[in-house]
């Protein structure tokens, strides 16, 4: 590669040609780079929603115990660069501009040998294990991209398995019932090697309870090995008791929802069986850190002058209920202000079912993504409810419109797609300069 722009550009090329299942290509494009994520402790975190935070929450908590941690996430919300990280730096942009070349050089070869060549996530996966070898991190945290049993991640051995949590999403990929989406999901347990689920559904604990008696999985469940009893929210903080056999402590968690009670306890669980296995880990300190969390667009609010904006990512049935929670739970405010792009294959009509009725007002935007769809589509779901529906396709314009109907006592919230949510966060970031 040439320069950065030119890294750039190569895996935007790359992500037009979307998602494809399998681990043939990435077991091959691996092999080729010398099978880099063999020599990488790490940590495994799946799941339907969650995985994310926990993913965030692990990394953090073990580099302030003075661990140097790789962290692998996707998407990103701020810059391309955030996907890979290292104690919070981003990779930096000569790295990913040099490692490419040995990539490039595996696909060609690839595609020589008569295969296909990698995809967009497949080759982000190789520059997260190159680079973790490279600078010789201690753990690597790594996300699940897309299901568990298919996705590009699944070719290593991780000392702790995480599966967050089982719901409807990706129907087309892993299933229609929560079972069959469980069945993909489980396909990150490895054989002896312990699990900590935070799966609430009892069809779906199931699934995930077989798979790990068939690989002599230990599995340590959420509500029954280990627990978070909530104590109550802030706007900027959860506070639970933590439980397991040896602890009970109480937490205050920088992630606001009742769901990041479950994630923080997934976490602090993560690592005590960590500490069991004989890493040097201070839980009472990991405890006191659970403060110095930060994930953006989960629940996050921002004051602009005196108005108050909350981004949420909720892309999906199950983030548009836990927000509804929050809503209903949390936060306070005289009106709403909801501004919402929903992908046109998400389940669009449930998810509103959960939202509609909080919004006294409705700004419908469209995501800056070719799944977008048709977005003007989303204002039929909103007719039941009370809310005044205003469609308005440029994000930046509704951002505009939505602190302009916004007043001191109200709160304008932002969710729905990722994707737009990383468009928002740009434009307050250009504002705020």
């Amino acid at each position: 590669m040439r320069d950065y722009q030119e890294a750039v550009s190569y895996l935007e090329e790359l992500a037009t040609f979307g998602w494809k299942p399998g681990l043939e290509r990435i077991r091959r494009l691996l092999a080729l780079l010398g099978n880099p994520e063999r020599e990488l402790p790490c940590i495994h975190v799946g799941g339907t929603n969650g995985k994310g935070s926990v993913t965030v929450t692990l990394a953090t908590l073990l580099a302030r115990q003075g661990y140097q941690v790789g962290q692998s996430i996707s998407p990103e919300i701020y810059d391309v660069r955030e996907r890979i990280s290292i104690n919070g730096q981003w990779i930096p942009e000569e790295d990913l501009t040099a490692l490419l070349d040995p990539v490039r050089q595996a696909e060609q070869q690839m595609l020589a040998e008569g295969g296909e060549g990698p995809t967009n996530f497949e080759v982000w996966t190789a520059l997260a294990f190159l680079w973790f070898r490279k600078m010789k991190v201690d753990l690597a945290v790594i996300e699940v991209g897309l299901g568990g049993e298919i996705d590009s991640t699944n070719v290593i051995i991780p000392l702790v398995s995480v599966i967050t949590n089982v719901s409807i999403d990706h129907k087309d990929y892993l299933g229609e019932t929560e079972e069959e989406i469980a069945a993909v999901k489980s396909g990150i347990i490895k054989k002896n090697r312990p699990v900590v689920t935070g799966t609430l559904h009892a069809g779906a604990l199931r699934v995930l309870e077989k798979r790990a008696r068939k690989e002599d999985a230990p599995i340590y469940r959420f509500g029954i090995e280990f627990q978070g009893l909530e104590k109550g929210f802030s706007e900027s903080r959860s506070a639970f008791f933590f439980q397991n056999p040896d602890m009970e402590e109480e937490v205050s968690y920088s992630l606001v929802g009742h769901h990041q009670v479950i994630n923080g306890s997934m976490a602090l669980q993560t690592l005590w069986l960590l500490s069991r296995m004989g890493y040097a880990l201070d839980m009472l300190q990991a405890i006191r850190d659970m403060e110095s969390v930060f994930w953006a667009g989960r629940l996050e609010l921002i004051e602009k002058g005196d108005r108050r904006i909350l981004l949420d990512a909720a892309h999906n049935l199950e983030g548009a209920r836990n927000l509804a929670l929050a809503l209903r739970d949390i936060y306070s405010y005289r009106h709403l202000i909801l501004l919402v792009g929903i992908l046109a294959d998400k389940e669009r009509g449930k998810m509103i079912d959960y939202l509609g009725p909080f919004g006294d007002k409705v700004i419908i935007t469209r995501p800056n993504n070719p799944r977008a769809g048709d977005f003007r589509g989303v204002a039929q779901y909103f007719q039941p409810y009370k809310g005044e529906v205003i469609l308005e396709e440029d994000p930046e314009r509704a951002l505009a419109l939505g602190l302009s109907l916004a007043g001191a006592e109200d709160l304008l919230c932002i969710t729905g797609s990722i994707y737009m949510l990383k468009e928002i966060r740009r434009l307050l970031k250009e504002d705020h300069k």
